[in-house]
């Protein structure tokens, strides 16, 4: 266990086996806080010394040296002599921090909070309860007036109040008011503006038999927002102080009452006639689908489809089959046969539609096949005529479907990562404006993947620092799955969990990314459970190996690679193999289909990596 601690959501400081260490030098602790910040990436020297600096001495570039090494000392007081460091290392233009998680009171908050989301009520409860209890003030407040600082300060305001948030809900959840109403009063007098903190406030008052406070607390939002702060108070608001005066009973619920008040919901749509059942399932789908509840989610569509189409109404097929805009940010699916059957009943539905049909149900139609057809088959005309007609609509939420669509269908050859980054921040821009957080987080995930394509990895880093927030605000928990992965990848995390709910994620690639990891550091490859991707890896294993014969005849017969994130990828290992194994044919076709990318890396999933795609083709 490492003896280091170091702490930066308050004072910069660190400590040694218990021990605090004299940081005397503001110059000592700014340079640690930066390091820190990077999250374990490399800082230039070039930074540095913007950073440190307004205007560098001449000597600047000795001057951080010797900051570094008197850093170094107090890190690692029992370092011997003449021995590399271990915590504070030198880079190739640099310097980085790397410490496991735990050890920076920062890092460990964030670890636990992107696993938080993934647990039962009370774990999360007390997940969120322990990352609160870091924060000891405010993060690097000695230097707030230092460019670096700003941002990382409010993002990790926004964090944390984010955090208040999620813990209050949980433990009105868990029936427990009365620990919410210090935590929210304190949390809305610093963040006035967080329409959520002042409902989350309001409800427990009333849940703790205070209906005068909750609709004088109420009463004081409109004239904080509206008069102090020059905003019009949200519809949230108004609902839950109509909701007081009706004493409406949904509002006691208890803490089992979540799973009460699903069946009372679903019960009373099993009073409504069949279509009804129907169309409302459909809009209840995609609900749990971004909430994690992928395979459940997936069994009923089938099953919401089949019904939709024995009503011998096209129509209602349509809203049905096109009702799930749920965006996909792999590219593979996770149930080729369900995804083809849906591709079926779509196109048979699109034949016989009607003409009074609406062009947004045909948009969503179009959108749903190109989405399902994603890695298998060439869906981009159908893409591109959803796009055409939203845009004609001017709807921002079937638009953003459209191109979430299109996005699956932009991987024809290799070198389009370009493209993809283009998609992505339309998307995102679409959705901050019209708050359609789900479409937003996977418009910053194609930026991510993308961007790691680009070889552009700090600007992936804050993609994935805001996809994380915005998961953990909308209980989005299956997006920290791709960045865990990331992380992993390019910033040395810690190895994310199995994904039990995403199959792209358990089987095959954790074993890939381990391979891909070998590739790059040169040192012998793993072998795994490759799952779908094992007749791209096989060769290049058996050719490590030394079997060279059985590698060349496994790269003859090797089938071509599916059009999607992992596509540079896989002609990469086949390459690799191909060279290896002397098998010209096979090495000058992975050259020809991986030119297009000549200027990009082997990485557009984000979360595996082999490396520059020029070295490659050298």
């Amino acid at each position: 266990m490492n003896k280091l601690r170091i702490r930066v959501l308050g004072p910069v400081g660190a400590e040694h086996a218990g021990t605090p260490l004299r940081l005397s030098k503001a110059r000592q602790r700014e340079l640690l806080g930066i390091l820190v910040a990077a999250r374990g990436r490399t800082v230039s020297t070039r930074r540095l010394i913007d950073e440190l600096w307004e205007d560098a001495p001449p000597g600047a570039v000795g001057a951080v040296r010797t900051f570094i090494g008197e850093l170094r000392r107090l890190l690692e007081p029992d370092r011997p002599p003449r021995t590399p460091p271990a915590v504070l290392l030198t880079t190739s233009d640099g310097y980085a921090l790397r410490l496991p998680d735990d050890d920076v009171d920062l890092w460990r908050v964030e670890q636990r909070l992107q696993s938080a989301a993934g647990l039962g009520l009370d774990a999360r409860e007390r997940a969120l309860t322990a990352a609160l209890e870091e924060w000891r003030g405010s993060p690097f407040e000695e230097f707030s007036t230092r460019s670096w600082a700003t941002a990382e300060r409010a993002r990790l305001a926004e964090l944390r109040a984010a955090t208040v948030e999620q813990l209050a809900s949980a433990r009105l959840e868990l029936g427990r008011p009365q620990d919410v109403l210090a935590l929210l009063d304190a949390h809305i007098g610093e963040h006035p503006w967080r329409e959520e903190g002042w409902r989350l406030l309001a409800l427990a008052l009333y849940r703790c038999a205070r209906q005068a406070d909750a609709l004088a607390l109420l009463s004081r939002a409109r004239s904080t927002l509206r008069h102090d702060l020059g905003l019009d108070p949200g519809a949230p608001l108004a609902k839950l102080e109509q909701r007081i005066l009706s004493h409406d009973p949904s509002l006691d619920l208890g803490p089992d009452d979540g799973a009460s008040l699903l069946a009372r919901t679903v019960a009373a749509a099993g009073r409504t006639g069949e279509r009804a059942q129907l169309e409302g399932v459909a809009q209840l789908l995609p609900v749990l689908a971004v909430s994690g509840s992928v395979q459940l989610a997936a069994e009923q569509r089938m099953a919401a489809i089949a019904a939709a189409e024995q009503f011998g109404d096209p129509e209602l097929a349509a809203r049905v089959i096109g009702g799930f805009e749920v965006p996909g940010s792999w590219t593979r699916s996770d149930d080729p046969v369900q995804s083809a059957a849906i591709v079926d009943a779509a196109v048979r539905t699109l034949k016989v539609l009607p003409p009074r049909t609406s062009a947004r149900v045909r948009a969503r139609l179009l959108a749903t096949i190109a989405m399902e057809s994603r890695g298998t088959a060439d869906r981009l005309a159908e893409a591109a005529e959803a796009e055409r007609i939203a845009r004609k609509l001017n709807d921002p939420a079937l638009l953003c479907f459209a191109l979430s669509a299109k996005y699956q269908q932009t991987f024809s050859t290799a070198g389009l990562a370009g493209a993809r980054e283009a998609l992505g921040t339309e998307i995102v821009a679409l959705a901050v404006e019209a708050e359609l957080p789900t479409f937003e987080i996977q418009g910053r995930l194609i930026r991510m993947q993308a961007l790691c394509a680009l070889d552009d990895i700090d600007a992936a880093s804050r993609e994935a620092d805001l996809i994380d927030a915005l998961a953990a605000r909308y209980d989005r928990h299956l997006a920290t799955v791709f960045t865990a992965w990331f992380r992993w990848t390019f910033l040395q995390g810690p190895l994310p969990p199995a994904g039990d709910e995403m199959p792209g994620f358990r089987t095959g690639l954790p074993a890939l990314a381990e391979l891909t990891a070998a590739v790059r550091n040169g040192t012998e490859l793993p072998d795994g459970n490759f799952g779908p991707v094992e007749p791209w890896v096989r060769p290049l294993l058996l050719a490590r190996g030394g079997r060279l014969v059985e590698a060349s005849a496994a790269v003859d017969v090797v089938p071509e690679p599916p059009r999607d994130l992992l596509f540079e990828v896989s002609w990469s290992l086949i390459g690799l193999a191909a060279i290896e194994s002397g098998n010209p044919t096979m090495a000058r076709r992975a050259h020809a289909a991986l030119l297009p990318a000549a200027g990009e890396r082997a990485a557009g999933s984000a979360a595996v990596d082999l490396g520059s795609i020029r070295l490659m083709l050298a």
